[in-house]
């Protein structure tokens, strides 16, 4: 009678562990590649890894991915996850690592994330290959996408290439490899801590696929974001990204505006341009004139189905340039609620749906803050209502975009959106002083933000604070 209850007892588990599996099976099967129709109403998030949690590992990060649906969070972009190359690697401004004695405060320096030492490899302080596999498969569980950082246009110094492939890189006229050079000005960038690539050497084209169809293949990824994109030749990319698709369908993001990207390699670019107007009407340097001229620009400069990435912070801005409250200060809500109306795709940085208020340091572990201020509920309600209505689509079928007249157009930035019988608008006080208007439009709508009824008409004054926006839904 024992035996048989022990083997009882060994058929339910193995009956269990098999419906289990059967279970994550069909999980999976029910993930679904990423599609053009994806890009309309998504939101994308920059996790950097290191930061985002005491522990800076995947693992930690992984645990939150379930609540990031909660902001209607559809792309996950992870900052560069390889190893970070130890030669020349870089402490902060132009101090090496090497050139600080004390070795305790040499320990604490990490180094770039842009300095990658291995594309086929992660870094170890962030876990293993198996917990990556892990966060990749909840994000699709959870159905979100998944891209990498990708930097092509150099490595760090400790890569392999350095020895076995030399010629993959530029060099000077003592034949020794550089850094990356501003073709503009023939001088260093002063990234001294990553070697530059030459892509006039068609080998590289070859080992660059190599390396990124590897994650494509044995990782299931769904994209990268390029860095530096357009320093390196855009047919590389036209080259490239087919081959990427021939595996599965991917999304590719470039840091550049540089227009022909969009022609045959990738999906969305950075609203650099648009990004530092931002800025500079929140900082009283520029008005909605100058705003206005853009997005025209825009219109005329590129193809009806590119698209841009919005944003009023990311790894770049908060570290360099300062925070969202250093940038914009009180208008930084109100820019906020603007990158979620504007045609593309918004963005959200690892910490700023916490509150973060302060400049994560590049080169050392640092953290951001775990608990929900402020700024979570907006970013709830923004993302539910940039995933629900078509309206706010931003891909390469977007909804339309104008401009709505009003008497004080320098300062007050008034626009329609408008799809499949959804009409969106967004007003704005883009000024320091409080502002006296009318707005030449007709209609009754909801304040999104508050659930108030707001008539519009020709005639009807309407009198905003400084920064005051609203987002009426019809």
């Amino acid at each position: 009678m024992k035996k048989f209850s022990v083997l009882l007892f060994a058929i339910t588990i193995i009956a269990c562990a098999n419906e289990e599996k059967q279970t994550q099976t069909n999980e999976t099967a029910l993930f679904v590649p990423i599609n053009e129709t994806d890009y309309e109403n998504a939101v994308i998030y920059e996790a950097n890894i290191r930061q985002y949690s005491p522990e800076g590992t995947f693992e930690a990060f992984t645990k939150d991915i379930p609540q990031l649906k909660e902001l209607g969070v559809k792309i996950i972009w992870l900052m560069p996850i390889h190893p970070i190359s130890l030669t020349n690697r870089k402490a902060k401004g132009d101090l090496n690592v090497k050139d600080i004695e004390d070795e305790q405060e040499r320990k604490k320096y990490l180094g770039s994330y842009y300095s990658v030492s291995d594309y086929t490899a992660v870094n170890s302080d962030f876990g293993t290959k198996e917990d990556f596999d892990k966060l990749v498969t909840t994000a699709h569980e959870n159905g979100m996408f998944v891209i990498l950082d990708w930097v092509a246009n150099h490595t760090g110094w400790d890569h392999t290439w350095i020895q076995t492939n030399p010629d993959y890189y530029y060099k000077n006229d003592k034949g020794e490899v550089v850094d990356p050079i501003n073709y503009a000005t023939g001088e260093s960038w002063g990234w001294t801590d990553v070697a530059h690539l030459n892509y006039e050497n068609k080998e590289l084209w070859e080992a660059m696929k190599k390396d990124m169809l590897y994650w494509v293949k044995e990782h299931n990824i769904d994209g990268f974001r390029c860095d530096v994109a357009g320093e390196i030749p855009t047919h590389f990319w036209e080259f490239v990204v087919p081959k990427l698709n021939e595996i599965k369908p991917v999304f590719m993001l470039a840091e550049s505006e540089k227009k022909d990207l969009f022609y045959n390699a990738f999906d969305m670019g950075y609203n650099w341009e648009g990004h530092h107007i931002k800025n500079e009407i929140a900082q009283g340097k520029q008005s909605i004139t100058e705003w206005d001229s853009y997005m025209k620009k825009i219109d005329s400069t590129f193809q009806k189905d590119d698209f841009l990435m919005n944003f009023v912070t990311n790894h770049d801005e908060n570290s360099w340039n300062g925070t969202i409250n250093e940038r914009m200060g009180k208008a930084g809500k109100a820019m906020l609620a603007l990158c979620y109306t504007l045609p593309g795709m918004p963005l959200i940085y690892s910490g700023q749906e916490y509150d973060l208020n302060h400049r994560l340091k590049f080169f050392e572990k640092d953290e951001i803050p775990k608990t929900k201020g402020e700024i979570w509920p907006i970013l709830q309600k923004l993302g539910k209502l940039k995933n629900e209505n078509p309206a706010l689509n931003g891909g390469k079928n977007a909804a339309t975009y104008t401009r709505i007249p009003t008497s004080k157009d320098k300062n007050i930035l008034a626009f329609e959106r408008k799809k499949e019988g959804n009409t969106i608008i967004y007003i704005a006080n883009l000024s320091s002083e409080e502002i006296t208007f009318t707005i030449n439009y007709q209609g009754a709508f909801k304040n999104y933000i508050n659930d108030e009824t707001m008539t519009l008409d020709k005639v009807t004054t309407h009198r905003f604070a400084p920064w005051e926006y609203v987002i009426l839904v019809k």
